[in-house]
């Protein structure tokens, strides 16, 4: 058997406005501004969809669950999650690994990492020990620093066995 290795990466944006929940990493956020989204708009989650099925060769979030769908209009990200997790299953990997960076000013996000990374784990069927999330400001610059904006980055690994005969 030959260990086979892919990795993926995906990026989010979204829009900031007064009024929206925030919700990142699974996780509803306290904050006045959330994401103006189709879904939930948890660039997290929707970082990682991109990260995951990149690294399984599947496309990309848009490709399985379009924001001009009525079917996910305020849809839950991890539901998202939760079938992009099914698809690259599917196709034989499991993930090794998840590493998350979100990029904001405020709020400031440390007391929220660890629910972030245990429902991550969970949705993806993996150990908390395999996620990382990570924040970071852009020290008050570009959109992100004026509070307009928020980013997420993901990148992930996955594994599988295939025998070498194949």
């Amino acid at each position: 058997m030959t260990l086979h290795q892919r990795i993926g990466q995906g990026i989010d944006f979204h829009r900031l406005e007064e009024g929206c929940e925030l919700w990142l990493g699974g996780v509803r956020i306290s904050s006045p501004k959330g994401c103006v989204a189709h879904s939930d708009g948890d660039v997290i989650l929707h970082a990682l969809c991109d990260a995951l099925l990149g690294a399984a060769g599947l496309n990309d979030i848009g490709t399985h669950f379009p924001d001009t769908s009525e079917e996910f209009r305020g849809i839950d990200s991890k539901i998202l999650l939760k079938r992009t997790v099914q698809m690259v299953t599917g196709k034989g990997y499991r993930i090794a690994n998840i590493d998350c960076t979100v990029c904001l000013e405020v709020p400031k996000l440390a007391p929220y990492i660890t629910a972030m990374r245990t429902t991550i784990a969970s949705v993806a069927g993996i150990s908390p020990d395999a996620v990382t999330v990570k924040a970071t400001t852009t020290e008050k610059m570009g959109f992100t620093g004026r509070g307009e904006g928020i980013v997420a980055m993901a990148v992930c690994l996955l594994t599988d066995l295939i025998p070498d005969n194949i």
